[in-house]
């Protein structure tokens, strides 16, 4: 291994002085930071917020200090059903209640991995990757069409936010810390002979304790309630004494079964046209697996659009932290230039950027619109988030066309969309990947 010696720093530096501009640029970014400075002049005018197919979605929701970004974005797509259905200029379904049974069930789904791991060595790569991170806010499609089938949903009102369900950092803390003291403490009657029922009496112990943290921070989820409005021409609306898998089956009729995941990941080990899953990523321990079909780009494009046309909003999944203007609200590869601002390209392709770990799903959100040119294709897509209207414009974001191609990996679509080829390769048996694996990340 060798180190920096003398010389090479005298070589750096005098490469750095050999450029006077760069002594303006260190300047400028002293004074304003990288941000402003990477931002292309004309980046607002090439992408205005405007759409030749735009969909009314209701207000702009907001998660807060919290991952739920694909609880969020999956209500906010359900919600639209309703709001069409009874005539609402708005409605919300609660967050916070599929975040209780979401954190119960992901607890539960642990202790399950815990006991299918228990001759696996401490020191090795599965148990270092399981105690990493016992539990977090953040998921994907699947498991929480896994939550609905099982729980349902209710209107806000219903099972409001607190406190902790906005700011969810604390209280994931202790749970975790518990999980820990709980797999050490399973692993270790497994050491000392102890029979499976035992275990999952112990399991069961386990979880009493989670559910009274729960309780106490995001409080107990309705059995039965009363959903009470009034729809756009002043008629009240009164759905009285109605559990949340009624409601879900009656009011919200969202038909989960008809939806599938497709993800775009461009590297050797996927080829596209098959089936995906991936090892221990779920939340409820009975539930579907997590399941994806992979694309190229061009077909999630094709598919969205498809469903969009029809008045419908896409779910999808993508890396919102590249390329991003925060303040525009605008995600666009042309429009935010390091390469411009260091003098260096940044030249990863989308598969390198995925094998080399730069680069994986970590946010989702709900396509509303798209804008396509006189050429028939796609230039611009219409995005709603759930940061509040305080970011963005307003709330709303602008997603170029290249930067679709680039950073967006899932989108969620109706199966009646999907080829009968695209349709048989998704219902076929999926490879199973690595617990790693990079399409096993969970959006937050």
């Amino acid at each position: 291994m060798k180190g920096i010696t003398p010389d090479q720093l005298a070589s750096f530096e005098a490469a750095y002085d050999a450029v006077p501009a760069y002594r303006a640029v260190t300047n400028a970014v002293n004074q304003s930071g990288t941000s402003a400075l990477m931002r292309a002049s004309d980046l607002e005018a090439r992408m205005p917020l405007s759409f030749s197919i735009d969909i009314e979605a209701g207000k702009l929701t907001n998660q807060k200090a919290s991952g739920r970004c694909w609880m969020f974005a999956a209500l906010n797509t359900m919600r639209v059903r309703v709001m069409k259905k009874y005539n609402l200029k708005n409605m919300e379904l609660s967050q916070n209640y599929l975040l209780f049974y979401d954190k119960l069930e992901k607890c539960n789904y642990f202790l399950e991995t815990v006991l299918d791991t228990l001759d696996e060595e401490t020191s090795g790569r599965m148990i270092a990757w399981l105690m990493a991170d016992p539990v977090s806010d953040g998921g994907q499609w699947d498991m929480l069409a896994n939550l609905i089938r099982k729980y349902g949903v209710v209107p806000k009102e219903a099972m409001p936010e607190s406190f902790v369900s906005s700011a969810t950092r604390e209280i994931n803390g202790w749970i975790k810390k518990k999980l820990r003291e709980f797999a050490c403490t399973l692993r270790a009657m497994h050491e000392n002979g102890a029979s499976a029922e035992d275990l999952q009496a112990e399991k069961e112990k386990e979880l009493t304790v989670i559910y009274r943290m729960l309780v106490m921070a995001l409080g107990k989820p309705p059995k039965t309630f009363t959903w009470e409005t009034r729809d756009e021409d002043k008629n009240f609306i009164r759905i009285a004494d109605i559990t949340p898998q009624r409601f879900f089956d009656e009011v919200v009729e969202f038909p989960l079964d008809d939806y599938v995941s497709l993800i775009n990941a461009p590297t050797a080990d996927k080829p596209y046209g098959k089936s995906y899953t991936i090892r221990y990523l779920g939340n409820v321990a009975e539930g579907h697996i997590v399941k994806h079909l992979n694309l190229p780009a061009e077909e999630l494009k094709k598919l969205a659009i498809a469903q969009l046309s029809d008045g419908e909003v896409v779910w999808f999944g993508c890396d919102v932290g590249q390329f991003h203007d925060r303040t525009l609200g605008i995600m666009d590869t042309a429009g935010v230039r390091p390469d411009l601002l260091f003098d260096t390209p940044f030249a990863m392709d989308k598969a390198q950027r995925l094998d080399y770990g730069d680069s994986l799903m970590t946010h989702a959100m709900v396509f509303t619109g798209v804008n396509i040119g006189e050429d028939g294709k796609p230039d611009r897509w219409k995005v709603e988030n759930s940061w509040g209207e305080d970011r963005g414009r307003k709330g709303w974001y602008v997603m170029s066309d290249e930067w679709f191609s680039e950073y967006l990996y899932q989108v969620v679509v109706n199966k009646k969309y999907l080829s009968a080829e695209q349709l048989a390769a998704y219902e076929a048996a999926p490879a199973v990947l690595a617990p790693w694996d990079p399409m096993g990340s969970l959006a937050e």
